[in-house]
C-alpha cells in the first residue's frame, strides 16, 4: 500500500502520527531505560501517550475539517439552510475519505452550473436573436403601412389611379402581420401545452388528397407537381387532423418555394413502422446546405435571408410543424442535398382501424 494511499483518510492520518510518535518515544525510552521493570513502565506509558495522541488527532483532523469543509458546503448549497445547527453537515465519518467526497460533490457541483450557465447564455441568446428577429419582421410592413398611408393623406386618396392600389398593398401588410402574430401566439400555446390535441382516427391519404387540392393553384403556378405514393390505398392514423393538416400545408408549400425551376415535383410518400406510418414530403429543388440543417426548425431561421422574404411568409412555418409533431410526441426530420432536393419524413401512430383492413 502507498504512502499516499494509506494516508487517505483522517482516520489513517491520526493512526500513523501516533504511531509514528509511539515509536520514536519508545527507541528513546529503551535506549535510556536501565532495568526490566522499568522498562514494563516505559512501554504502558507509551500505549497511554499513543492513544492519547490519537485522540487527539483525531479531534484536531475533525475540527479542521469540518470547519472548512463546513465553508465549501456554505458556498455550494441551493437550499437555505443554517450551516452552522444542521446536523447533516456536523457529523464527519473518519473512517471514510472526507476530503475526495467533498471533492467529487464540488465537481459535481461545477459540472451542474456550468451546465446551467450553457443553457442560460443559450436562452439569452435566442431571446437576443428572437426580439432581434420580430422587429424585423415587424418593421417591414409597418413601414410599408405608414409609406402607402402617408402617401395617401398627402394628396394620393384622390388620385383614382393609386389611391385603391396603395390600400391593396397597405392591406397585404396588414395581413401579413396579423399572419406573423397568430404564428407566434400558436408556437407559444403549443409550448406551452395551452392547446389540446383533438385526435380522432381518419385516412391520411384522403387528407394529402384534400391538401393536394387545396395547394393546386399554387402548385400550378410554381409549376410544380403534387403526386403521392398508393393513392388508394387508405391509412388510418389517430391524430389531430387540422394540425396534420396544417404540417402537411406548411411542408408542401415550403417544397413549392424552394423546388426545381425545371419539371418540379413534391411527393408525399407513406411507410409503415409496427404501430406508427413514416410520411415523408420529398421534392427535387434547390436542397438545403448541410451547415443549416440542424438550426432549420427554429424560429425565423432562414437559409437565404433576402431570398426566402422575397417569397413571403413568416418565417415560422417549418418551426410551427415541429411543435406540432412534438405535441404528438412524434419525431420530425429532415435530410437535403444540395441540388437534388429535401425530404421532410415524420412519424404518426397508427389507429386500430388500420389493423382491420
Amino acid at each position: 500500500m502507498s504512502l499516499k494511499k494509506l494516508l487517505k483518510t483522517p482516520r489513517n492520518i491520526a493512526i500513523v502520527s501516533s504511531t509514528g510518535a509511539g515509536i520514536i518515544s519508545y527507541l528513546y525510552l529503551f535506549f535510556v531505560s536501565n532495568s526490566d521493570s522499568q522498562a514494563l513502565s516505559d512501554t504502558l506509558f507509551i500505549v497511554i501517550t499513543i492513544g492519547l495522541i490519537f485522540l487527539l488527532n483525531s479531534y484536531l483532523l475533525k475540527f479542521y475539517l469540518q470547519d472548512r469543509i463546513k465553508l465549501v458546503y456554505r458556498n455550494i448549497l441551493e437550499d437555505k439552510i443554517d450551516i452552522e445547527t444542521d446536523k447533516s453537515l456536523k457529523h464527519i465519518d473518519l473512517k471514510k475519505d472526507v476530503i475526495g467526497e467533498v471533492n467529487s460533490e464540488v465537481t459535481n457541483w461545477v459540472s451542474k452550473k456550468n451546465k446551467e450557465i450553457k443553457v442560460l447564455k443559450e436562452m439569452e441568446t435566442f431571446r437576443k436573436d428572437f426580439i432581434g428577429n420580430v422587429s424585423h419582421e415587424l418593421k417591414t410592413p409597418i413601414f410599408n403601412i405608414q409609406g402607402y398611408v402617408v402617401t395617401l393623406l398627402d394628396g394620393g386618396l384622390e388620385d383614382q389611379g393609386i389611391n385603391r392600389k396603395f390600400l391593396e398593398r397597405a392591406q397585404f401588410s396588414v395581413e401579413r402581420m396579423i399572419t406573423l402574430v397568430d404564428d407566434l401566439d400558436l408556437i407559444t400555446r403549443l409550448e406551452s401545452s395551452q392547446i389540446e390535441l383533438k385526435r380522432v382516427d381518419f385516412d391520411l391519404v384522403e387528407l394529402v388528397r384534400l391538401v393536394f387540392t387545396s395547394l393546386e393553384i399554387k402548385a400550378k403556378d410554381a409549376n410544380n407537381r403534387l403526386v403521392t405514393r398508393d393513392p388508394d390505398k387508405p391509412i388510418f392514423v389517430n391524430a389531430d387532423q387540422s394540425r396534420i393538416r396544417q404540417v402537411l400545408v406548411n411542408l408542401i408549400i415550403n417544397s413549392l418555394k424552394y423546388g426545381s425551376e425545371q419539371k418540379a415535383v413534391t411527393e408525399v410518400r407513406f411507410f409503415h413502422m409496427d404501430n406508427k406510418v413514416l410520411v415523408e414530403v420529398a421534392d427535387n429543388g434547390i436542397g438545403i446546405p448541410k451547415e443549416h440543417l440542424p438550426r432549420l426548425f427554429e424560429r425565423f431561421y432562414r437559409t437565404d435571408k433576402s431570398r426566402s422574404r422575397d417569397k413571403g411568409g413568416s418565417g415560422l412555418g417549418l418551426s410551427i410543424v415541429k411543435h406540432i409533431i412534438e405535441a404528438h410526441h412524434e419525431n420530425i426530420n429532415v435530410r437535403s442535398t444540395e441540388g437534388v432536393g429535401s425530404t421532410f419524413s415524420f412519424t404518426l401512430r397508427k389507429s386500430e382501424k388500420l389493423s382491420r383492413l
